[in-house]
């Protein structure tokens, strides 16, 4: 499983943040990652929580049909700029996305946004 991670300034082709998801963005990326072999799912989650760090706030998920593909993908894609941004891909636990875990776990989630005000 490739995770595509999207920063606001710095992660693929189409590059989006936080409200800037569309109807279009599944295809556009499927189509985008096709260069690297069969996707077989892709899946986009948007993180909504107030003073959650906006270069975090969208996880773009790609499945291919083989590991090798995605590890393709991942050396490709991982620190390309795009529309000013910086792709950060990274590999996926499949448990969890299976399971539609998506959202950041308690060690991922960024210290500014696990603090909460006044502490």
């Amino acid at each position: 499983m490739l995770s595509l991670q999207f920063d606001c300034l710095q992660k693929l082709p189409v590059q989006v943040g936080p409200g800037e998801v569309d109807s279009d963005l599944e295809d556009e990326v499927a189509s985008e990652c096709t260069k690297y072999g069969t996707v077989t799912r892709v899946l986009i989650f948007e993180i909504t929580e107030p003073d959650f760090p906006v270069t975090e706030a969208v996880r773009i998920f790609v499945q291919f049909e083989r590991p090798e593909q995605a590890t393709k993908a991942l050396v490709d894609l991982d620190g390309r700029f795009f529309g000013g941004r910086v792709v950060r891909a990274s590999f996926y636990d499949e448990g969890r996305f299976s399971r539609n875990e998506l959202a950041p776990s308690a060690g991922e989630v960024p210290a500014a946004a696990a603090a909460t005000p006044g502490s």
